[in-house]
């Protein structure tokens, strides 16, 4: 009994026609033929509200509901679910669907109501966008079942407990990967880069086609074979790749819901998988106080899976980043010349002066691309009207910290350090093209 007074609720309808015949009584005082009329009422009331109770819980089971989503969703994306819900009833109900949601989501309000037909299977599909990395729990799916008298509900409660792990965005993996890979890549914001020189590796000679480049023809071949015939070379392979991720507390200011570092992050995964489908090695070191996480750059099976793996831990920290102990840690784990790709955050030229020293060992030793962040809001501070004396302060401050973020790329230049400032939803695009740009010039 306890178990079937859980399950069932009064819906509002009900109350509404109770007031009805509370008030009907009431009028029966001062006019004595309305109490036939209540007592009518009553009964008619009380009929339905029985016959609504044994419609409704005449099956056991009289809706079933699945939950059907992705193993692994994607950090800072739009990430599908779907709910599939069958009427096993002999009658059309309404349905409440409360799925109970991960509390990382902070979403209290999902409520879905549709109306569904004898013996009809629907889907409800909805996504979620995950902002911050780790295990998300899906609990019961609750669904609240009243039929066309809409007096009475009940509650069903079908238990579809999953966990699922939030990772680095495979979704943006995946889109970048088709663009770099395809012929249409030069729409989609990846910059299709000529390659200067011949610092590629000879591959194979073989007949000229329209649109060759002429100075690539072996003219000693083409009069054996009495046909134009050209070299064709394929770029380096197996050069090493290290992704760097400061994880200070620079890297733990937010923009649109997701930190600095969880864009590194997903951006860090992007261009790793670029960099090993184009057959070079991929590593991964994070550092802020002390060094975090060191995954040696290799091109072998499973080193995708294991990046993706590190990343997924890496959390920013409180602390200061200590470049110290990072240029010791490279110097001691990297072996041979590398293209380091280090992701920070420098809001001011002094902190680049303080670590200038270090950063120029390490490009002397190494390729290094310093990325680093645009204060976005900074800059449309920096571009609005000032109506007073508070804005014209702001805006001053605002423009003053944009002009030093230029300054920061001219002085990282005057040394032979490579740079990329992008703002943070343009990082993956902008490394990819460093990257590329990199790899067509033969600098590693």
């Amino acid at each position: 009994m306890g178990k079937f007074l859980r399950a069932l609720y009064l819906h509002k309808r009900f109350f509404l026609y109770w007031s009805v015949v509370v008030v009907l009584f009431c009028l029966a005082y001062p006019f004595p033929f309305l109490f036939v009329v209540a007592q009518l009422a009553l009964m008619v009331l009380l009929g339905l509200f029985f016959l609504d109770v044994f419609m409704l819980f005449m099956l056991k089971k009289g809706i079933e509901a699945e939950r059907h989503l992705v193993q692994q969703l994607s950090l800072g994306d739009e990430n599908p679910i779907r709910l599939r819900i069958t009427n096993r009833y002999k009658m059309p109900v309404s349905l409440r669907v409360i799925d109970e949601l991960p509390h990382q989501l902070q979403i209290r309000d999902f409520e879905v109501k549709l109306h569904v037909a004898p013996f009809e299977k629907r889907e409800i599909h909805y996504v979620i966008k995950p902002e911050e990395r780790g295990k998300y729990i899906f609990h019961a799916i609750n669904i609240y079942v009243s039929s066309v008298f809409k007096l009475i509900e009940r509650r069903i409660i079908i238990p579809a407990e999953v966990e699922v792990k939030v990772y680095p965005s495979v979704l943006q993996m995946r889109k970048y990967e088709l663009q770099v890979f395809s012929k249409t890549a030069i729409f989609q914001g990846i910059k299709k880069v000529r390659r200067i020189g011949n610092n590629n590796e000879f591959e194979q000679i073989r007949n000229y086609v329209q649109g060759d480049d002429i100075r690539t023809i072996n003219w000693k071949a083409t009069s054996r074979q009495n046909d134009l015939m050209v070299n064709q070379y394929q770029e380096e392979r197996s050069q090493q790749v290290y992704c760097i991720i400061d994880k200070g507390r620079a890297m733990r200011m937010p923009f649109e819901q997701l930190s600095l570092l969880d864009y590194a992050i997903n951006s860090t995964l992007t261009l790793s998988n670029i960099i090993l489908r184009k057959g070079d090695k991929a590593g991964v070191i994070t550092f802020s106080d002390k060094i975090g996480a060191q995954l040696h750059a290799e091109s072998k099976t499973g080193q995708l899976r294991k990046i993706m793996d590190v990343l997924y831990h890496q959390q920013t920290q409180f602390m200061e980043a200590n470049f110290e102990r990072l240029f010791y840690s490279v110097k001691t784990f990297v072996k041979g010349r590398s293209m380091l790709l280090f992701f920070t955050n420098f809001e001011s030229l002094y902190a680049v002066e303080r670590n200038l020293p270090l950063l120029r060992k390490l490009n002397q030793q190494h390729l290094l691309v310093v990325v680093f962040f645009q204060n976005t809001e900074l800059d449309k501070a920096a571009h609005q009207d000032a109506k007073n004396v508070k804005d014209v302060y702001f805006k001053s401050i605002a423009q003053k910290m944009a002009i030093e973020k230029k300054l920061i790329v001219q002085e990282l230049q005057k040394y032979g350090i490579q740079s990329i400032l992008t703002k943070p939803q343009d990082l993956s695009v902008n490394t990819i093209n460093k990257y590329l740009e990199i790899k067509s010039k033969g600098m590693i």
